[in-house]
């Protein structure tokens, strides 16, 4: 049986992350300082004492929860994973678990993803939405049928467990969308607090800026299989992990579709590594016959 670390993504961010570790590791203190100098700001500031509010802008967001994942993982005593995965943003922080990416250059890359795809949520007005207890495949046909419809875009964006699909893109086509669903019997179709489309054609214009910044950093060759979102299946070779990063910020975090894919390649047990619990959840209605635990 393998055991699996698994990061989060965007969403698992709380007031107050991180500062245990900092009051309680010299460590830990030293990468939230180093981080604060990267970035130009004192994330551990508003990590520490800054509200929901001031969490949830994507450009502190990301870099937070990467910064509080990779402190987490650092943590583990012997932390030799033998596969590991992240949900969107998340997988950052896996690629600093394999060893693909240094903490220094993965966090520089954060940022850079972050703040570009602020710019382009700001270009157009545009949202997402979850979809509760319909199937994946009622989902992708109203999507598509929305958009033949009224040329709006909307498209599935989170492939979360079975009967949780969010889906993304602009705001009458995921309103559209939304009363659709409800009619073919959805449990909910719930417009989701965030910035923007992520994870939609809407994310073009970040695509060529994070892009350059990949193909300006050094990738290693990685010291297990990374399960990326848009192909849900282990990738070992840096030329190919880099493709999937860039396309990741317009294709589909297919996280059921990786969590079968990892089952199936002997993980039993999974280790959620970071703020929260929501991967734990999920993998749990993936399947129950797996353990979860978490790292945070």
């Amino acid at each position: 049986m393998k055991q699996a670390f698994v990061f989060p993504g965007q969403g698992s961010q709380f007031p107050g992350m991180g500062k245990a570790h900092y009051e309680n590791s010299a460590f830990a203190k030293k990468l939230f300082e180093q981080a604060n100098e990267i970035l130009g700001f004192r994330i551990s500031d508003i990590m520490f004492t800054g509200t929901d509010e001031d969490l949830r802008q994507t450009k502190v967001t990301q870099p937070a929860v990467f910064l509080h994942s990779v402190i987490a993982f650092k943590t583990i005593d012997g932390n030799k994973p033998e596969m590991v995965a992240g949900h969107s943003l998340g997988e950052f922080s896996a690629l600093v678990a394999n060893g693909v990416l240094s903490f220094e250059d993965a966090l520089q890359l954060v940022s850079i993803r972050a703040q570009a795809m602020q710019k382009a949520c700001e270009a157009q007005p545009s949202t997402m939405a979850a979809v509760l207890a319909l199937s994946d495949e009622k989902v992708e046909e109203i999507c598509a049928a929305v958009q033949n419809e009224t040329g709006e875009i909307v498209v599935p964006a989170n492939y979360n467990c079975p009967g949780q699909l969010v889906i993304s893109g602009s705001v009458r086509g995921v309103e559209t969308a939304c009363e659709k669903m409800k009619e073919a019997g959805a449990k909910r179709a719930l417009i989701l607090p965030v910035g923007g489309a992520f994870h939609s054609p809407l994310m073009a214009p970040a695509k060529k800026e994070l892009a350059a910044a990949i193909e300006a950093t050094t990738f290693y060759n990685p010291t297990c299989p990374v399960y990326q979102n848009v192909v849900a299946k282990p990738v070992m070779d840096k030329e190919e992990i880099k493709e999937n990063l860039v396309e990741q910020l317009t294709g589909a975090v297919r996280w059921t579709q990786t969590i079968h894919s990892m089952i199936q390649n002997g993980a039993g047990k999974f280790v959620e590594v970071g703020p929260g619990k929501v991967l734990q959840g999920l993998i749990q209605k993936v399947s129950k016959e797996v353990e979860v635990s978490g790292v945070n």
